[in-house]
């Protein structure tokens, strides 16, 4: 039996299936495949990556590396539409939106798309496809919602609410009025002075899953929580809210917070409340996907993400899911792991568990 020196070659059927599934990925132009392999052109004698826009090949004239170096040690050189030798264009497009992020954050008004497209060398069209796909939001939704954020930040720390508009960005008050309720949940002299004025009704029960606190304003609840003890429920909502007028609630906000016990405990009856859901632009989308899944299901961080148009915007997602106050209404307990394991929960994975097996009961 004659021995070789070269390490023996992976069955043709292996190989086929690996072609196969990279040709599918070249005349899909499958972005997700860029840096994974490269194909190359015999009848032009260039390498290209798998999402390039150019006309698409004849199968028989492909072959495909594992790098730009195989590549061109093949004899190829590489594509001057697609440039695979340089930054992928992932990593690229990735740079490019996250530079355009922080020049939202640092101006004091916010640029407009022809400035943000012409920082990024791209087209405006171009520029706010990209920018939308990658953080789930467009740039002006963006904008807006930094200045928000802004906006709670400076109203604490200013003398008046006309000052921490001028210094959050806002060149008009009536356009900051007219949202105002949007960017904080209450009216903004309220919140400069943590809640004052605000009046928030409470109440505390009890169900299988420990104590259970129920808070609304007059927009509706504002709060769900789920705890070992009643006391450090109540501060929790304190601490939120440190000067706001908090209520015990009588006897038909009790019987609210009866209607929340009977739906943890038999999750199919549904719960349909008024919510007064306070959270960025992307939280607020976020929020809004996770209660389109039906009880006794699940979805992963990865599905709401795609679904929302950002795919890569996954550990958002999860951020937006652990920031989440309203618990059960917002069923972000029916979002898992990719792969299919529970993650983290802001009550507790026991408890997140113990919702997942009565829904699905």
């Amino acid at each position: 039996m004659k021995s070789s020196s070269h390490p023996a070659s992976p069955p043709a059927s292996r190989r086929h299936a690996t072609d196969e599934q990279r040709w599918n990925a070249v005349v899909q132009r499958d972005a997700a495949a860029d840096g994974k392999f490269f194909y190359s052109v015999k009848t032009t004698g260039v390498y290209c990556r798998p999402s390039c826009a150019a006309r698409l090949p004849l199968r028989r004239n492909v072959a495909f590396h594992d790098s730009c170096a195989a590549a061109e040690c093949a004899g190829f050189r590489a594509c001057k539409r697609c440039q695979p030798d340089g930054l992928a264009l992932a990593e690229d497009h990735a740079a490019r939106i996250t530079a355009a992020c922080r020049m939202i954050e640092q101006a004091d008004e916010a640029p407009g798309l022809d400035a943000l497209a012409k920082a990024a060398a791209m087209s405006k069209f171009h520029f706010h496809r990209v920018f939308t796909r990658l953080t789930g939001v467009t740039p002006k939704a963006y904008a807006r919602a930094r200045r928000a954020e802004r906006m709670r930040k400076e109203l604490p720390r200013r003398n008046t609410v006309t000052e921490a508009i001028y210094e959050a960005g806002f060149h008009s008050s009536g356009r900051f009025y007219a949202k105002s309720a949007e960017m904080l949940g209450m009216r903004p002299r309220s919140f400069q002075r943590g809640g004052a004025g605000e009046t928030i009704r409470f109440a505390v029960g009890e169900c299988s899953l420990g104590a259970i606190l129920v808070a609304s304003s007059d927009k509706g609840v504002c709060a769900i929580s789920l705890g070992d003890a009643a006391e450090a429920l109540v501060e929790d909502l304190q601490d939120g809210f440190p000067r706001a007028e908090l209520i015990g609630g009588d006897r038909d906000f009790e019987q609210l917070v009866a209607r929340v016990v009977g739906f943890v405990e038999a999750p199919r009856t549904g719960l349909d409340l008024p919510l007064d859901v306070r959270g960025t632009a992307f939280q607020r989308r976020v929020w809004a996907a996770l209660l389109e899944i039906p009880a006794g299901t699940t979805s992963n961080y990865a599905d709401i993400a795609a679904r929302l148009g950002a795919p890569r915007a996954v550990r958002a997602v999860a951020g937006a899911c652990a920031a989440n106050k309203i618990a059960v209404a917002i069923p972000c307990h029916r979002v898992l792991r990719t792969d299919g394991s529970l993650s983290g929960y802001r009550w507790g994975v026991e408890r997140k568990r113990a919702l997942l097996g009565k829904e699905r009961a």
